[in-house]
């Protein structure tokens, strides 16, 4: 196989379609085997569940190229159990774990040459989603369901090179106690529309939301989850039952610890400490890690610097992409090779 033709250095972040994308329905109670099909559409139901009631979680991951042609995807067995956490929350059928992971492989398999090069900057971003498919009209959880696995190849999330956010303490609610804010549900992302758009008006970047019952400690951005680090260089990633447990953000702290010798917790983090802190990140599979540059709580600015990436930030960066690429060694289980 070779890869397509394709300008992979000026790739963007956004939907090109690819050869093959994995299906599954759910019927009477079970799965079927599901298939690889050409076709990129969806048809459904003026009234199916999704459209109604919004039942549909979905996840992301990516695939990569390493230097000896090999590809790769990180952790997908975290992803699967991820989803399966959505699907109980969702009152949705769990797609099988093994299943998941052995349709992402399929998936990858199927649409190998646009998996990048290596050195590219790019790489295969995977979207599996699910969602109730049959007609309902009373509030109800559907009894049918399309779980599908798309491929598309992406670009750097910041074309041009990574330069430090400016973000705000949000005034909007991304998730209540007791809600749905630790599952990756897509109602939690519509959630979050309005707020990142009135951001973006305001000349932010990205919102950081405070917990919705006191409104005094730090939980996660709309896509993101957040990690601080002290003037000791000590790493700290905020804990709270309504945050979404990010995959990247796992394997940082697992990074800070086992690679780079630092300590690393996670616990409540107070609006208060964020003077005491010295770098800032946000985590995701999207960037791996985004520099924060500034904090804006309603006039208060917090900086931590807009030329660049933190010191330490930068290493947790540069040795997660490197377990990623396959070019130093990864903790046993993390990287899934595909051929």
């Amino acid at each position: 196989m070779a890869n397509k033709d394709i300008d992979w250095g000026n790739l963007g972040f956004g939907y090109i379609k690819t050869d093959k994308r994995f299906v599954a329905t759910y019927q009477d109670g079970a799965w079927n085997e599901g298939t690889l099909s050409e076709d990129e559409t969806v048809v459904l139901h003026e009234s199916a569940c999704v459209l109604q009631y919004a039942q549909t979680c979905f996840e992301g991951l990516k695939a990569y190229r390493t230097k000896d042609g090999e590809i790769v995807c990180f952790r997908p067995d975290l992803n699967a159990a991820r989803m399966a956490d959505s699907c109980r929350r969702m009152k949705m059928p769990v797609f099988p774990e093994d299943k998941f992971v052995e349709a992402i492989i399929e998936t990858v398999r199927a649409n190998a040459d646009w998996v990048p090069p290596y050195g590219s900057g790019a790489s295969l971003y995977l979207r599996p989603f699910m969602f109730g498919t049959n007609a309902v009209i009373g509030v109800k959880p559907a009894t049918e369901f399309e779980f599908r696995i798309f491929a598309t190849p992406v670009g750097p999330y910041f074309k041009g090179g990574v330069r430090p956010l400016t973000v705000r303490i949000s005034d909007f609610d991304r998730a209540a106690p007791r809600g749905t804010g630790h599952i990756k549900a897509g109602l939690n992302y519509a959630m979050s529309l309005y707020a990142i758009v009135d951001a973006h008006e305001q000349g932010y970047d990205e919102n950081i939301y405070v917990d919705a019952m006191t409104r005094t400690y730090i939980e996660e951005t709309g896509g993101a989850n957040v990690l601080f680090v002290t003037k000791d260089k000590k790493v700290l990633t905020p804990k709270s039952d309504s945050i979404l447990p990010s995959i990247t953000r796992r394997s940082l702290m697992t990074v800070a610890r086992d690679y780079l010798g630092l300590e690393a917790e996670e616990r409540p983090i107070a609006l208060s400490e964020l003077e005491n802190f010295v770098e800032c990140g946000l985590c995701g599979t999207a960037a791996v890690i985004s520099p924060v540059g500034k904090i804006v709580d309603h006039g208060k600015e917090i900086v931590y610097g807009m030329d660049s990436m933190g010191e330490v930030t930068q290493k947790l960066y540069n040795t997660l992409r490197s377990i990623q690429m396959c070019e130093i060694p990864a903790p046993e289980g993390w990287i899934c090779k595909i051929n």
